[in-house]
């Protein structure tokens, strides 16, 4: 089970930084070995209650320079106000996370809890948890950990009454289960701890100016007998807080008035505890990485952290300000191009790239609908072409009546090539490594260029390659600036084409991870798609591209079917998808999203509140599809996630 812990220190006790660091770090180090996969901090500090909390062993925790930003401006706080007009000294209180249910490394599900002015934190399982969100409907749901309903459910039953005791009675009387809690409310100056099982210990000194709780005994023992609390305090005493009982303790003067967590009887009525001395609300601030404090263009969504970005002096972007509008060849050059193709006796004809996507779905439509040609529809399956995509496959060949080729890869072989360089890329995160987990599916082209042999059909028409989903933050992440590569992976420059085999070089010899058994698919990747030049049509090089045009129109066509996880439509059908824009995301603050809404922007497709309202829905992590991807893949996809969620941010 978790650990749960804290320390209040008194306004009189003059207790120096040095030692209110010692107590905390101490309770991280005992409390430990009850759960050890994510940890959390509150500090209400007389201004403020600050919260943090990050998935990952609590050693790296009380390494991260917020927890000792935190510790520190809690210590400054307690030493002004303790000569001041403050009517509260200084409370911290503690989680260590045993995973129960919920993904550590979804930030919501770990600990401590904020609902509703309330922050709390629980050791045990309220196993009704479903059952109470569904009857009430009010309380908001934001995580999968079970400790959410009781804080709200507290709150709710605190507002409504307007008497703690008996909010706290009701709370125990709905839950089945077990639940030691400690929670702190914004406009209140005690901190509640209840339990209905025992799991709850208190240290206090005769003087009553210190005050720590922990889950178990040996917990509190261990740090008196570590800090010498004896000599520093005073006499010390611990007790246990018996099954069923809560405490409420003064912030201010640490009294403690005590009662029933549950009533004893049925006809036993609630203590009327109405605490009469409130303060002004605090706030509360979640101390967690946050994308809202980066500088963003005025006119598109692009920030600070994009690469090669800079703003002039009304704070646009320099891609806004080269920003040339896109200009399709149109429809009658396309027909022009296409005639000489065209079969008189309704063979086919064209060789349309299909992935089951948006576009390449689209596309197929358009050949078949629009110019009356008569396509074959070919994918190239290297392992991580999703069902979704397939059965969007099925639904448009099966209506228009296009056969579908299918070139499958060694799909277990390309998987494990896939798990080897995300592991190793795990070892020594860089950014620009991380299209590498795509790699394996650049063989499209040859298999493009090797079905024209097979069939005779010499034209071959791709749906990528237009404007709007350009995507140059690839290869910029790479050190390289290509201003203008023909909106097609294989239109970089000489020049950069070397400069991107060399920034790949580098990283495999400094990172040893990479010389594997995908070496050879990965150096065969680079040469079908930056080596040799292909000559395949892209439609979009002709046709104006509208998002709505395009969705609608297989939506209504096809009953085209989109993502669960997700409101985007783009991307859907590849499952290395959400795993690397959850990278983009959380250590750059953007994803590739991002870059496809400012290109509509600049196309007057989208206003930027339009665009910045999708950027926010788009952004939310797609776990979903993130774990179906490790379990696909074969790597550990909380160890994964805790490690990225644990890297250095662009912001």
């Amino acid at each position: 089970m978790c650990g749960i812990f804290g320390a209040v220190f008194a306004r009189e006790g003059a207790f120096d930084q040095a030692f209110v660091r010692g107590v905390l770090e101490k309770l991280y180090e005992y409390s430990k070995t009850r759960g050890s996969e994510a940890a959390g901090l509150t500090v209400v500090n007389g201004e403020t209650i600050d919260v943090f909390k990050q998935a990952g062993s609590v050693e790296r925790f009380l390494e991260s320079p917020t927890f000792h930003q935190l510790i520190e401006r809690g210590a400054a706080l307690y030493e002004k106000n303790r000569v001041g007009a403050s009517p509260i000294g200084l409370a911290m209180t503690g989680h260590t996370r045993l995973v129960t249910n919920g993904f550590q490394s979804n930030e919501d599900n770990n600990q401590p809890v904020i609902a509703a002015g309330t922050v709390g934190i629980h050791n045990g399982i309220i196993v009704n948890d479903a059952e109470l969100w569904n009857r009430f409907r009010t309380l908001t749901k934001k995580s999968e950990v079970d400790t959410e309903v009781l804080v709200n459910l507290l709150r709710k039953f605190f507002d409504e009454k307007g008497d703690l005791g008996a909010a706290v009675q009701q709370a125990y009387a709905e839950i089945r289960g077990a639940a030691s809690i400690a929670f702190v409310f914004e406009e209140l100056d005690e901190l509640l701890l209840a339990t209905n099982t025992g799991s709850l210990h208190v240290l206090t000194n005769e003087k009553r100016t210190f005050l720590a709780f922990a889950s178990e005994r040996f917990i509190l023992q261990s740090l008196a007998d570590r800090l010498d609390l004896a000599t520093r305090l005073g006499p010390v005493k611990i007790v246990q807080v018996p099954a069923f009982r809560a405490m409420l303790v003064s912030l201010r003067d640490l009294s403690v008035q005590e009662f029933a967590a549950v009533p004893q009887s049925p006809g036993e009525n609630s203590p009327s505890v109405r605490l009469a001395r409130r303060i002004a609300k605090a706030p509360i601030v979640l101390h967690s990485k946050s994308v809202a404090s980066l500088k963003r263009c005025t006119k598109c969504l692009l920030p600070e952290t994009y690469p090669f970005v800079d703003f002039d002096a009304s704070g646009v972007c320099r891609y806004c300000r080269h920003w040339r509008r896109i200009q399709p060849k149109g429809r009658e050059a396309l027909e022009k191009f296409v005639e000489p193709y065209r079969s008189k006796d309704g063979s086919p004809d064209v060789i349309v790239a299909f992935s089951g996507g948006r576009d390449s779905s689209y596309g197929l439509h358009y050949v078949k609908k629009e110019l009356g040609m008569n396509p074959v529809a070919f994918t190239y399956d290297w392992g991580m072409v999703t069902d979704l995509a397939r059965r969007n496959q099925a639904r448009i060949c099966g209506k228009l009546g296009v056969e579908h080729i299918v070139r499958s890869a060694d799909i277990q072989a390309k998987r494990r090539y896939i798990r080897k360089n995300v592991e190793a890329w795990l070892k020594k995160p860089e950014m620009g490594m991380v299209t590498l987990f795509t790699a394996g599916d650049k063989e499209f082209y040859s298999h493009a260029r090797q079905l024209r042999k097979e069939t005779g059909i010499q034209l071959v028409i791709f749906s990528t390659g237009n404007m709007i989903e350009d995507t140059p933050y690839k290869t910029g992440l790479c050190g390289i600036r290509e201003d203008d590569h023909g909106m097609t992976l294989t239109g970089l420059s000489r020049r950069n084409e070397m400069a991107l085999l060399w920034y790949y070089a580098r990283n495999y010899l400094t990172n040893p991870g990479y010389l594997n058994e995908s070496i050879w698919d990965t150096l065969y990747a680079y040469w079908c798609t930056f080596v040799v030049k292909d000559d395949f049509l892209y439609l979009f090089h002709y046709l104006p591209w509208r998002e709505e045009e395009i969705v609608g129109t297989i939506q209504r066509e096809y009953d085209w079917e989109s993502a669960t996880d997700t409101t985007s439509t783009w991307r859907i059908g590849d499952g290395t998808a959400a795993f690397y824009n959850y990278v983009y995301q959380t250590v750059l603050g953007w994803s590739e999203d991002e870059v496809m809404l400012s290109n509509m922007i600049r196309e007057q497709h989208l206003t930027r509140e339009q665009a910045l309202a999708k950027a926010i829905e788009y952004g939310k992590p797609r776990f979903p599809s993130i774990r179906d991807y490790a379990q696909l893949v074969g790597f550990n996809c909380e160890e994964a996630l805790t490690i990225i969620n644990g890297l250095p941010k662009a912001y």
